[in-house]
């Protein structure tokens, strides 16, 4: 097995087959173009694409080698390192297998063995330029989808704001502060929309959709709360949020990852806290999570507020002072810090 000299600039080819006279005869043949990395058997391959992913533009390989067949290799190829272009070459007429690896997506092309060099040569010249368009399409998909994600992001905070202003009115944004700063505690990441299932039209319908039903459950949980606490005030704060999120029961185990501490409230699983912010858009937000905003609303009209504070990997929650006035550009600090990239 020959490693890749890490101080060579990609693209570069790794061949992979067992015969040592078809390794040089590859080499000699293929080496002027681009750097070229060899391995003897499956396993080594594997090994040599898990090391040097990043660095390798196309993967040939033979088919019969001891163990593992070559189509294994390319499979392998395929799902941890899409954008290496993979060809399959033999000297046997296994036309079964290669049809499968057709079908499968496996390879871009099926060179039969004794090579045509003038052939070869032009086949590994497209498969260079090929992976070259690969990766800039990749590089321009990470761009957009960089767009799309703080897109996404300001959306749902924006979503946030608009219910507190429709439920409680303007001018009061205690409850938004306290919500994504428990978002922030619990580590949201931005959601990363998925390419392969949706495009931006769809992107936008279920991101509506799935607002939408967040903030109807929002705001028939807050009313159930004003309905039910109407005697009680800031000072049961502590006592209605472990009864609102606490017993908001998801089923999926929301009931013991929220108890009441004795004046505070403590979350063991974080995440709960961050869903509407980070969860893909077709995952649904929990009723404990729509209860952690609506009693936040409940308390600002209550006259009270939480302190959150994260102690290991649990977020705790006390009663604590209200903000007396807020920066006019808040809104704006918490959408770049919750799209931030890591």
């Amino acid at each position: 097995m020959s490693e890749l000299n890490t101080t060579q600039a990609p693209p570069a080819i790794l061949f992979v087959d067992d015969e040592a006279t078809a390794v040089k005869y590859f080499q000699r043949a293929i080496g002027q173009l681009a750097p070229v990395v060899t391995g003897g058997s499956v396993e080594e391959g594997k090994a040599l694409l898990d090391a040097h992913g990043d660095s390798l533009a196309v993967l040939v390989s033979d088919q019969r080698m001891p163990g593992e067949y070559g189509n294994e290799l390319l499979r392998y190829a395929r799902e941890r390192y899409p954008h290496i272009v993979r060809i399959l070459t033999t000297a046997y007429s296994e036309l079964d297998q290669t049809v499968e690896a057709v079908n499968q997506g496996q390879i871009h092309r099926y060179i039969k063995k004794p090579w045509d060099i003038t052939a070869l040569r032009m086949e590994l010249k497209q498969a260079l330029e090929l992976s070259g368009l690969r990766r800039e399409r990749d590089q321009l998909i990470r761009e957009k989808l960089s767009v799309m994600q703080k897109q996404t992001v300001a959306a749902r905070i924006g979503m946030v704001q608009a219910l507190s202003v429709s439920l409680i009115g303007p001018g009061r944004f205690q409850p938004v502060e306290t919500y994504l700063a428990g978002a922030n505690l619990a580590g949201a990441k931005h959601p990363e929309p998925d390419w392969n299932r949706m495009d931006y039209a769809d992107l936008v319908g279920a991101e509506s959709q799935r607002s939408g039903a967040f903030g109807h459950a929002v705001s028939v949980k807050l009313a159930e709360l004003r309905a039910r606490l109407s005697g009680r005030g800031a000072a049961d704060a502590v006592a209605v949020l472990a009864e609102v999120v606490g017993g908001a029961g998801t089923g999926t185990g929301a009931d013991s990852a929220v108890r009441r501490d004795g004046d505070a409230v403590t979350w063991t699983a974080p995440a709960l806290l961050s869903e509407f912010i980070e969860k893909p858009v077709d995952e649904a937000v929990s009723a404990a999570h729509a209860g952690w905003l609506a009693a936040l609303l409940w308390l600002e009209e209550a006259g009270g507020a939480l302190q959150l504070v994260r102690e290991g990997d649990a977020i705790i929650a006390r009663a604590g002072a209200r903000g007396e006035s807020f920066a006019s550009d808040r809104l704006a600090v918490w959408i770049e810090k919750l799209s931030e990239t890591e």
